[in-house]
């Protein structure tokens, strides 16, 4: 008689529990859409990428319906010094001309289109698109504390349709974050404003920013004082109280707005853990920082 059993029982069971921690979150949120904001370091580095795919792919295969919002300023960076120009910055936003506008959306295409690829390699269908598509983002010009930036768009209106069309189709959309003004000129858009817009717009129940900290801190330098979990209220006074700046107050900013306009719950996460998508959202613990809504306090 042939004696199948596993030698390590103890690692078998351990992947029965997760599974089974996993199972209440799967119930609860089957047919839900997430929309996951991907830009950072862990777009540096093909293992992470692959690990983030992976994530959103599972999640699709799992029942939700999730949408990303990719970013990609390091490689437009990359791309605008070899064409021998220098990337400016007013106030963490680029300075965008028409010549590195059309660098912009080139590598904003690229990237898109490699996300698809990753996707598709894992079974599932996917579709890019732009925010020039099927009009999802229309934009005015935005300024830097009154400063002209060039072709960078403020997200004036958003028209889910397509979107809702292809989830519908089963795909799973990949969005690149460039719009159209009134006039039909193309315009540079932030990631997370992109993201955080289209979360609002199509209701998503949760919202993800895969950013290159672990999450949020009363102090950054003090490990310590890290933040798990906290109700939009709570967020808006950390800001009002100017304990949180640099590149952390637009996306708290956002953070905050997407709650107060029907987003269920938003995380941060930090992109470089490998599969830091599926510890946060169906383990118990997580690892990054949930901002939730007043009534979910208690909960």
């Amino acid at each position: 008689m042939q004696n199948n059993r596993p030698e390590n029982m103890e690692a078998v069971m351990k992947k029965a529990e997760v599974l089974i921690e996993a199972l209440p979150y799967i119930q609860k949120f089957n047919r839900k859409i997430i929309v996951v904001k991907y830009g950072g370091s862990a777009m540096s580095d093909e293992e992470l990428q692959k690990n983030v795919i992976k994530d959103v792919t599972l999640l699709k295969l799992v029942g939700f319906k999730p949408i990303i919002v990719h970013g990609g300023g390091k490689e437009i960076s990359r791309w605008v010094g070899k064409v021998g120009r220098e990337s400016r910055f007013i106030n963490g936003l680029r300075v965008t001309d028409a010549e590195t506008m059309e660098i912009a959306e080139m590598v904003l295409n690229k990237v898109n289109k490699s996300l698809v690829t990753m996707v598709q390699e894992l079974g599932v269908r996917a579709v890019g698109v732009s925010g020039k598509d099927g009009g999802l983002l229309s934009v005015d010009k935005k300024y830097a504390d009154g400063q002209e930036i060039g072709f960078v768009g403020n997200i004036k209106e958003v028209n889910p349709k397509v979107l809702y069309d292809l989830l519908e189709k089963d795909f799973l959309p990949i969005v690149a974050p460039v719009g159209l003004d009134d006039a039909f000129h193309t315009y540079n858009i932030n990631a997370d404003d992109a993201a955080c817009a289209i979360a609002k717009a199509v209701g998503a129940d949760k919202l993800v920013f895969l950013t290159d900290i672990e999450g949020l801190y009363r102090d950054i330098n003090d490990k310590s004082s890290f933040i798990s979990r906290l109700t939009a209220g709570q967020a808006e006074e950390l800001i009002s109280g100017g304990l949180i700046g640099g590149g952390m107050l637009p996306k708290l900013s956002n953070c905050t707005s997407a709650i107060q306009n029907g987003v269920n719950r938003v995380h941060i996460l930090d992109g470089r853990i490998p599969h830091c998508l599926l510890l946060e959202i169906f383990t118990n613990q997580g690892i990054g920082t949930a901002i939730v809504r007043e009534d979910e306090e208690l909960n």
